[in-house]
């Protein structure tokens, strides 16, 4: 018995040591190539070298010259994106989570769907359609906005969908049958009970979305008309010719952005609480 007791402590020890290792160790995956990302991005030289001659912020001021274009064309086709996906996500969201009808595990798989295909398998279904679309009607589709807009609905959407449901899992519906009995409408107690109960599924959602249609490249590949690019498919083509800090600029800047809207939208509406 007493020498059970020890060996219990041992191997209580040695358990920490092993999970505390494994959090070190992916602390270190994520934080490492960021630290080095940005050493990369305030380099004075025209060519990564090391050790550098010396260091400047010079490249930052570079990213809207030479990026601004891309940025704007990014941003539009992200919020676009977001705008339609919450239209379409939020009503789905409820609808799944509220009712039961026939045909509902099809319309969940479908709106999911998309979590779990290749990017480029959609960008280049998306493609061979429109072209189809464009031999039967003589109307231009690929190549323009709207296209690459809905294709980019098309990958939003199932963040939104799935964080709702998340944000409604827990919901406790009697607030919203007492409305329902004080002779509140349908609409009104979905607008004044169970959308403020799901903002932190709808914010949350909304992000997600944004990031992965602002960061979409396999599939944005197949959509692009001439004349017409994203960030993530100018940095591509810049690569092709330069190596220079701007593109570690470039992910810096991201990274400290989005990590800042994260931290803001945390502490406002508890995103946390919804992504675990």
């Amino acid at each position: 018995m007493n020498q059970a007791i020890p060996m219990t402590r041992i191997s209580g020890r040695l358990q920490r040591y092993a999970v505390n290792l494994l959090i070190g160790g992916g602390l270190m995956l994520i934080f490492v190539p960021l630290l080095l990302t940005f050493y990369l991005s305030i380099f004075d030289e025209t060519l990564i070298t090391f050790p550098p001659r010396g260091y400047t912020l010079h490249w930052y001021g570079r990213i809207i010259p030479q990026f601004g274009s891309a940025l704007w064309t990014s941003l539009l086709v992200a919020l676009a994106a977001v705008a339609i996906s919450l239209v379409i996500g939020i009503p789905a969201g409820i609808g799944l989570s509220r009712y039961r009808f026939t045909g509902r595990g099809l319309i969940s798989t479908l709106l999911l769907a998309p979590l779990t295909m290749p990017g480029i398998a959609i960008g280049l279904g998306i493609y061979v359609l429109a072209i189809l679309i464009e031999e039967q009607t003589q109307i231009a589709i690929s190549g323009s906005l709207w296209l690459m807009i809905a294709a980019h609905v098309l990958i939003a959407l199932p963040w939104v969908v799935r964080l709702c449901l998340a944000s409604l899992a827990n919901h406790d519906r009697s607030a919203e049958e007492a409305a329902s009995s004080l002779g509140a409408r349908p609409f009104r107690v979905i607008w004044h009970v169970t959308l403020p109960a799901m903002r932190s599924g709808i914010v949350a959602g909304a992000l997600f979305a944004f990031i992965v249609s602002f960061e979409n490249l396999e599939m944005t590949l197949f959509l692009i008309a001439p004349g017409m690019t994203t960030l993530p498919i100018s940095i591509l083509q810049y690569l092709q010719y330069r190596l220079d800090p701007l593109v570690a600029a470039v992910a810096v800047a991201q990274v400290v952005l989005v990590g800042v809207a994260l931290a803001v939208l945390d502490r406002h509406v508890r995103l946390s609480r919804v992504v675990a």
